[in-house]
């Protein structure tokens, strides 16, 4: 499985982005998927996960109730809808997925990774 992430940019404070990823090969529908961020000289930190099918999410603490993860199976695709930013939101956002169909927080259990997209929120 490849992953593509895109839909990063610059944006003002308060403001809202889409980073989608779109998946090739097979076994996507069956992988679970998170989404991370990494800031300049910080360490790669988990944002939100998606069970498989959909149903079940998580999110880190400083995300909740302002990003949405989603997932659509038949398009191979996965979503952040990104709203509320603030400028500590500011990071490369990657897209990652594993072989199991539950969520982990653990960027150690996704084996597949996208390139990575960058937000830049402005304040």
């Amino acid at each position: 499985v490849q992953l593509q992430a895109y839909g990063g940019g610059l944006v003002q404070a308060g403001g809202f982005l889409k980073l989608s990823c779109l998946a090739s090969g097979r076994g996507f529908r069956t992988y679970g998927l998170a989404w991370f961020r990494q800031a300049p000289g910080k360490e790669r930190e988990f944002v939100a996960a998606i069970t498989a099918t959909g149903v079940s999410t998580v999110y880190v603490d400083s995300v909740k109730d302002r990003f949405t993860i989603a997932r659509d199976n038949t398009k191979n695709s996965g979503y952040l809808q990104m709203n509320s930013l603030k400028p500590e939101d500011t990071a490369v956002y990657f897209c990652a997925a594993r072989t199991l169909p539950l969520p982990s927080r653990d960027p150690k259990a996704y084996v597949y990774w996208g390139q990575g997209t960058l937000v830049t929120v402005s304040s």
